[in-house]
C-alpha cells in the first residue's frame, strides 16, 4: 500500500506571511517521505469537517498546486477534489493541463460534484440540484477525455456544455489520471467504472468499503472495464494516523489492503504540517510492506 499527503488546513503557526514558506516545506516533506502524490482541497470557504470555521484561511487550490510545482520535482499534484461547479470544463481542461505542462507530467485530476452550498451561494456560484451537477459531472468527464485526445479537436454538445472545440495545445505531458471521489453507489460509482483512473472513499471501516468496493465491481462488469484498472483509494477516518495511533493505524490499514486498497490518504495535524510529515514518516513508509 502507498500514501499520499492531503492537505486541507491553512492555519500555519506564524500566521498568513507563513503559508507560502510553510507549503514549500511540505511539499519537500511528502516528495522525501516517499509520498505517491500530495493534494489541496478544492474551496473557498473552510469546511466544517476540518472542525474549524468558514472564516479560517482558505487558498484557492490550483493556484496552491503551481506554486507546489514550482517546489517539487517528483510527487504528483492534484485536487481532492475539483468541484464540478466551480469551473467551465473547457476551462478545467487547460488549467490541468496547464499544471502537468510545468509539473513536467505530474497533475492528477481529481473531481467530483460538488456539495458545499455556502460557499456557493456566499461567491454567487449557481449551485443546481444534486442530478444535474451529476450530470454535469458526466460531461465534464467526457470533455477532458475529448480535449486530452490530439485526434479529437471538434465540437462537444451536451445538455449543459456546448463547445465549439475542444482544442487543447500543448498537450499534457502525461495525460493526467482522473480520480473521481464518492461512494455513491448508483451515480458516482457508474462514472468511476466508466471514466475513472482512480477513485476515492472516506473510509469508516473496511466493511464499508469492502461493500463499497463490491458495488464498484458490478458496475465495471456491466460497462466492460476491467475492475483491476481501477485505483483504489481512502480517507482514513478511524483510526486516523497520528504519533499516538501509529501501530493502530497500521492495523487498520493492513485489513484496506487485504480488501485491495492500494493508497491511504493521510491529513496532517496542526500548524506545522511538514514537521508532522517528517515525524510520521516512517509509519507512513511501513504502508508499504501491507502489500
Amino acid at each position: 500500500m502507498e500514501f499520499s499527503v492531503h492537505l486541507p488546513v491553512f492555519d500555519i503557526e506564524g500566521g498568513v506571511a507563513a503559508i507560502a514558506g510553510e507549503l514549500a516545506r511540505v511539499g519537500a516533506a511528502a516528495e522525501a517521505a516517499g509520498a505517491a502524490w500530495l493534494s489541496v482541497q478544492d474551496h473557498y470557504f473552510q469546511i466544517e469537517l476540518t472542525g474549524l470555521p468558514a472564516e479560517s484561511p482558505m487558498l484557492e487550490g490550483y493556484t496552491v498546486l503551481g506554486f507546489l510545482a514550482a517546489h517539487t520535482s517528483t510527487i504528483g499534484l492534484g485536487m481532492l477534489v475539483t468541484g464540478v461547479t466551480y469551473r467551465h470544463p473547457g476551462l478545467l481542461a487547460k488549467i490541468v493541463t496547464t499544471l502537468d505542462v510545468l509539473s513536467g507530467g505530474r497533475a492528477v485530476l481529481g473531481l467530483g460534484a460538488a456539495w458545499f452550498e455556502r460557499e456557493h451561494r456566499g461567491l454567487g456560484v449557481p449551485f443546481p440540484a444534486t442530478a444535474e451537477r451529476f450530470e454535469r459531472l458526466e460531461e465534464t468527464l467526457r470533455i477532458c477525455a475529448r480535449m486530452w485526445d490530439p485526434q479529437c479537436d471538434g465540437p462537444f454538445r451536451g445538455k449543459h456544455y456546448q463547445l465549439t472545440e475542444t482544442l487543447c495545445s500543448p498537450q499534457p505531458i502525461r495525460r493526467p489520471k482522473v480520480l473521481i471521489a464518492g461512494g455513491g453507489e448508483r451515480k458516482t460509482l457508474r462514472l468511476v467504472a466508466q471514466y475513472g483512473d482512480a477513485c476515492n472513499f472516506v473510509a469508516a471501516s473496511p466493511a464499508e468499503v469492502g461493500h463499497k468496493l463490491d458495488v464498484l465491481r458490478r458496475h465495471c462488469d456491466q460497462v466492460g472495464r476491467d475492475y483491476d484498472e481501477i485505483r483504489i483509494t481512502i480517507v482514513p477516518v478511524s483510526p486516523r494516523p497520528d504519533t499516538g495511533t501509529r501501530d493502530e493505524f497500521l492495523r487498520a490499514m493492513a485489513d484496506y489492503a487485504e480488501l485491495g486498497v492500494h493508497e491511504a490518504v493521510v491529513i496532517p495535524r496542526g500548524g506545522s504540517p511538514a514537521a508532522w510529515i517528517d515525524t510520521m514518516a516512517p509509519t507512513m513508509r511501513r504502508l508499504a510492506e501491507l502489500g
